[in-house]
């Protein structure tokens, strides 16, 4: 069996309205998040940002579209996904990334992984993440674009800030 690596993406799909895009998980229905997914060996961590979008939405995207945000978040990996990643594996890093796309669209979801999609407005779609490193970022977003205008973004307020 060939092992996941440890290390992740979180894609948070927006329109300039903040609108956000999440997926229902298939084996956990009423678990609501952005896009996410593993980094594959030897892959940098913006193509695993645009393959996994590709993947889980049917959303092709330049590489360009997308924002690193530069923020890294570490988490328990879930006992029952421990299995896929090495023994003594428990923590993931989680790289953040956005992309804003100029209007919300039909999603083409994966079955096996996601049974459901839909838009929200930016406060009810962090309330509705059942993740808390997807519920922070899609906050710290919706507060960069509404506090700051449409050119902030979180990883300028964070280097802004001196983070």
């Amino acid at each position: 069996m060939k092992f996941k690596k440890p290390v992740s993406v979180l894609v948070v799909i927006h329109t300039p309205a903040l609108d956000i895009l999440l997926l229902e998980r298939a084996q956990h229905p009423g678990f609501w998040q952005s896009v996410t997914g593993s980094q594959e060996e030897g892959e940098p961590l913006l193509e695993t940002a645009r393959r996994e979008v590709h993947e889980e939405t049917g959303i092709t995207a330049p590489l360009a579209d997308f924002l690193d945000w530069e923020k890294t978040n570490q988490f328990e990996i879930f006992p029952e996904w421990q299995y896929r990643y090495g023994p003594g594996v428990t923590q993931n890093t989680e790289h953040v990334f956005s992309l804003k796309i100029p209007a919300t669209r039909v999603i083409t979801i994966t079955p096996d992984e996601h049974r459901a999609y839909r838009w929200l407005p930016w406060q009810e779609a962090a309330a509705a993440c059942f993740s808390w490193s997807n519920r922070d970022a899609i906050l710290l977003l919706g507060e960069c674009q509404s506090g700051a205008g449409a050119g902030a973004s979180p990883s300028n307020s964070r280097k802004q800030a001196g983070q």
